[in-house]
């Protein structure tokens, strides 16, 4: 496999590694990029784009990062904190009255970004097509009653959450969450990231599929064994209503739309370039970027059925947990994307990482692709 791009020769083995993903037949296409102290030591991509295997990987190709986007919608939202015009612990009502039915009325924007609002999925079956339309799903957030005691426990919203954070930003700003989002984070920083991709760069994304035969590690199979089995179950809602979720990341209605949980559009570059914008001051201040950092909820995941150690829109480190440490330091965050795409910071290295893959494997928490990257990074410094 030819692999493109830049390393800085104390990576080398890096970029070995990188390589060795290749060895898997079922690999198609992947890129990693690693920035520490601001500087690029990896920019790597090989592999193949398109789905039959005819299409090589760019420097500009870009794809789906799924929940990668959290990330980047949390930061926009604590912009909007610190300007004043959202609050992070006033009830989410003072900007959207009628999300305080069902017993929600005291529901903060804290806990919608912390996953402890008890929103992760919605009872009432929806239409397929629902999945497109704004108004219907924040419309039905609103009557949703939460799953539990806001407040008293967590579970994560691996779409939900795009319609509630996105649903606030779009009232603090009047306009679309999507655009402001990619203003807020990606422009300044000159990245190539998207929620709500223009037609005009369909040419660029790659084609996600899933690798086959790995049925992934304990917390996958709890989650899968869930879905197969209990149709009404919290965690079988939480990725299948609507239903159209788990089936459309190649749809041109699910590129084009603006849902920023899980269809922000971007290479490596734009994740490493990111989490560096969190290090160096860019995108938040040190409070800010304290608030988000820190610990808001530990312990047993309601929708994850794993453990789960998360703070404002971010995933923080579990090193003690195989499936949910970083491969790097103990004050790492970030955010994994469904399938192997991930982006984090390592604040004691100022270290920012991006890795993305077309080949969707089967975890729940971080791919041991990437983990393994991540290691190698960490001992060529």
């Amino acid at each position: 496999m030819h692999i493109h791009g830049y390393f800085d020769l104390q990576f080398e083995a890096v970029k070995e590694a990188f390589a060795e993903l290749f060895n898997d037949p079922q690999e198609r296409g992947a890129a990693l990029c690693v920035q520490v102290g601001g500087e690029t030591v990896l920019d790597l991509w090989a592999g193949m784009a398109d789905k039959d295997g005819l299409e090589p990987w760019h420097t500009d190709t870009i794809l789906n990062l799924y929940s990668c986007t959290k990330a980047f919608t949390a930061a926009a939202a604590l912009q909007l904190v610190g300007e004043g015009k959202l609050e992070l612990d006033a009830p989410v009502t003072r900007l959207w009255p009628e999300f305080g039915a069902a017993g929600k009325q005291h529901i903060s924007l804290r806990q919608l970004l912390s996953h402890r609002a008890g929103l992760p999925a919605i009872r009432q079956p929806l239409p397929p097509e629902a999945l497109y339309e704004w108004d219907a799903m924040t419309a039905a957030l609103a009557a949703e009653a939460p799953w539990w005691t806001p407040g008293e426990a967590h579970g994560y919203a691996p779409i939900t959450y795009g319609w509630l954070i996105g649903e606030l930003i779009r009232r603090a700003t009047g306009r679309d969450p999507g655009e402001v989002i990619v203003e807020r984070t990606a422009r300044p920083l000159g990245l190539d990231f998207h929620i709500g991709l223009a037609d005009s760069e369909f040419h660029r994304v790659a084609h996600i599929s899933r690798g086959k035969g790995n049925h992934g590690d304990a917390a996958a199979q709890r989650v899968l064994n869930a879905m197969l089995r209990e149709p009404q179950a919290m965690t079988t809602r939480a990725f299948t209503n609507p239903p159209s979720i788990m089936t459309s990341t190649n749809k041109p209605e699910w590129r084009r739309m603006q849902q920023p949980a899980a269809n922000g559009h971007g290479n490596a570059r734009s994740l490493a370039g990111f989490y560096a914008g969190l290090l160096d001051g860019s995108l938040l201040d040190s409070a800010l970027l304290a608030e988000m950092t820190r610990e808001h909820s530990l312990g047993d995941d309601l929708t994850l059925l794993t453990r789960t150690r998360l703070g404002l829109g971010l995933m923080l480190e579990q090193p003690e947990m195989a499936n949910a440490t970083y491969g790097l330091g103990r004050h790492a965050f970030g955010h994994p994307g469904a399938g192997g795409s991930i982006g984090f910071a390592d604040p004691e290295r100022e270290l920012a990482f991006g890795f993305v893959t077309n080949t969707l494997g089967p975890y729940v928490l971080m791919d041991p692709r990437a983990q393994r990257l991540a290691r190698l990074v960490g001992e060529c410094l």
